[in-house]
């Protein structure tokens, strides 16, 4: 049995998911079998696989149900105690499962796992995850005391540098298929960990989230997305001041998303949930803007970015 199952979810990702799998491939710990969900893809992006001639590599194939449930489908057929997740078109550092091993033989408790990773926005402009956590030594591992405290820039969660047990990722549920194309599953099972168990985390960069990468399923239209029930968490926030502050961020940005689609209704219930005591002056002064500006302010945000400069509001 080998130490961790690597799950890739896949849909029409041909252009990168060549050197997504070598990035796995070329991994300096071996002890893995690589499990791809074909989740419908029609661009001929199962083809490219079934070209790797490894033993370790098994693809299944499934209707189009979403990211999600493409996940949970790899972990149900997962034969390793560990999962470790990498979205099709991210990319590991040869490094990645050596960390997550020598976490789990210093830490055998560790239920979930997380390695610092940085952000790709354009090829010219990539970010280390901003987190208070990245102030430690590099190299430090341990667990983290208040997970949503450290998450209020950029979560130390994120799918494609996480590993899990997969006994605890069981008894967790998996990711929510309720919540669709990118919109929040992947925060939800994060809170609903944390809340559990604390999440033990290696300050070190082994993992690249390529966020201009093609047809990336964060694009889907806001309107047609099923966001995360934010409010299933707030009787726990009561007596939980970071994770308060959390879940008003994801409120913040969600709001923000249905107030440029045009949905002032949807808008109005996610903003008027939160406490704007939670908010930094940007972000509050954000959620005065109608939503033809705040358009404008992400069209320029993403030129910006193409010059190498990154504007966001979850820094002062």
């Amino acid at each position: 049995m080998a130490q961790f199952s690597v799950v890739v979810p896949l849909y029409n990702k041909a252009n990168e998911i060549c050197a997504t799998l070598d990035s796995v491939f070329a991994q300096d710990f071996t002890d893995f079998e690589l499990i791809v969900i074909d989740d419908g893809s029609t661009d001929g992006s199962a083809e490219l696989v079934k070209k790797y001639n490894d033993p370790r590599l098994r693809l299944l194939s499934q209707k189009n149900q979403g990211v999600g449930p493409a996940r949970n489908r790899g972990v149900q057929e997962a034969q390793s105690p560990f999962i470790a997740f990498l979205d099709a078109d991210d990319y590991w550092y040869p490094e990645h499962l050596a960390n997550f091993n020598k976490l789990i033989e210093r830490f055998p408790q560790a239920r979930w796992m997380a390695t610092a990773y940085e952000k790709a926005f354009t090829p010219s402009l990539v970010k280390s995850v901003d987190t208070p956590l990245r102030m430690k030594d590099k190299g430090w591992k341990g667990p983290v005391d208040n997970y949503f405290a450290m998450a209020q820039k950029d979560a130390p969660a994120w799918t494609s540098a996480m590993c899990f047990s997969k006994v605890f990722f069981d008894q967790l549920g998996g990711f929510n298929p309720e919540i669709t194309m990118g919109a929040g599953e992947d925060t939800d099972l994060w809170i609903r960990a944390a809340l559990a168990q604390p999440l033990y985390w290696v300050n070190s960069v082994s993992a690249r989230h390529q966020q201009y990468s093609s047809n990336r399923i964060s694009h889907a239209p806001t309107l047609k997305r099923q966001f995360i029930d934010l409010d299933r968490y707030e009787s726990l926030a009561k007596n939980n001041e970071s994770l308060k502050v959390y879940l008003d961020l994801n409120r913040f940005s969600i709001g923000l998303k249905y107030k440029m689609a045009g949905d002032g209704a949807r808008a109005k219930h996610y903003i008027k949930a939160l406490d704007k005591s939670s908010l930094n002056n940007k972000q509050r002064l954000l959620l005065q803007l109608p939503g033809f500006m705040l358009r404008f302010s992400l069209r320029a945000q993403r030129f910006l970015a193409q010059y190498g400069i990154r504007l966001t509001p979850f820094s002062q």
